[in-house]
């Protein structure tokens, strides 16, 4: 038995419209309903039969939804919220796909005090966004990390393991301050870090001559396509999660000055054994199936 009948989906970009291609592969019943503040956008989901109806106005998406997923930026989950929240069955569950949990949980729970929210996070996407650049395998053998309330009703979790698990994806249960400080080292941080490096590298192009476009080594070139992942998305995920994201700073910006120390005095030990540490970190990755192991990333080079 699937676990809802009716979703409805708030925000149709990358992982919006890939929810909405996912669900009409996998749970061809569940009727899907579809809302963005874009104009364009509704208009380029209607043209692509994104959804079984794509409405206007978000109030009336979530009318007869027994799941409203909420696709937006962390930092526009409470306006979005207050626009359902007249409309909003009693009892419908609210989720949503946010990079930081307790900046949104709070912002939810602000405008929402009454009703079940279990909030979640598909730890997968790609440098694309609109809604023509979803896919519906996009979850498959990702995970997705639930991070419910405490007082959060077991049935409500239960429901909504089920309908990621039923889209291919693997369930983790988190606190949301944990999820928040797991997500710092293993993405925010390292976003934060292509920005950086991309931005230097492009106020150097007058002192390169261009050549650091030219000669893109593979590097750099893996930082760019992290680096050009949806700008607000991300502006919002840094000042939602700061508190984390600056704990992980401080101890990278620690480590660094230590891999400075050991490049200027010449320990090379030092940097031979911290460089096998971090190979093997590589191959975990590969061994729990979270990258393909084919050389430059299965890139064809033809």
């Amino acid at each position: 038995m699937l676990p809802f009948a009716r979703v409805t989906i708030i925000g149709l970009g990358l992982i919006g419209s890939s929810l909405a291609r996912g669900i009409r592969a996998t749970m061809p019943t569940v009727r899907v309903t579809g809302h963005d503040a874009n104009d364009e956008v509704r208009e380029i989901a209607r043209r692509i039969d994104l959804c079984d109806d794509v409405s206007d106005t978000a109030g009336a998406s979530v009318t007869d939804a027994d799941l409203v997923i909420l696709c937006v930026p962390v930092g526009a989950m409470g306006a979005v919220a207050a626009e359902i929240a007249e409309e909003l069955p009693s009892e419908a569950i609210i989720s949503d796909v946010g990079g930081s949990k307790e900046s949104v949980i709070a912002a939810l729970r602000e405008v929402l005090p009454h009703a079940t929210i279990v909030p979640g996070h598909p730890v997968a996407g790609t440098e694309y966004s609109g809604p023509e650049s979803g896919f519906a395998t996009l979850f498959r053998g990702r995970w997705c990390i639930l991070t419910p309330e405490e007082h959060t009703e077991e049935a409500a979790v239960i429901r909504m393991r089920s309908f990621w698990e039923t889209l291919g994806a693997n369930v983790e249960i988190m606190t949301p301050k944990h999820h928040d400080l797991v997500l710092a080292v293993t993405s925010h941080v390292p976003h934060l870090i292509a920005y950086s490096i991309v931005g230097t590298a492009s106020d150097l192009e007058t002192v390169t001559q261009s050549e650091v476009i030219k000669f893109s080594a593979g590097g750099f070139r893996d930082f760019t396509r992290i680096a050009a992942s949806d700008p607000t998305m991300w502006r919002d995920v840094f000042l939602n999660n700061r508190e984390a994201v600056l704990e992980i700073l401080q101890r990278l910006t620690e480590d660094v000055t230590m891999l400075q120390r050991a490049i200027r005095w010449g320990d090379g030990d030092a940097l031979f054994d911290l460089f096998t540490r971090t190979r093997a970190i590589r191959r975990s990755i590969i061994e729990q199936g979270q990258d393909d192991p084919a050389p430059d990333f299965g890139r064809t080079h033809t």
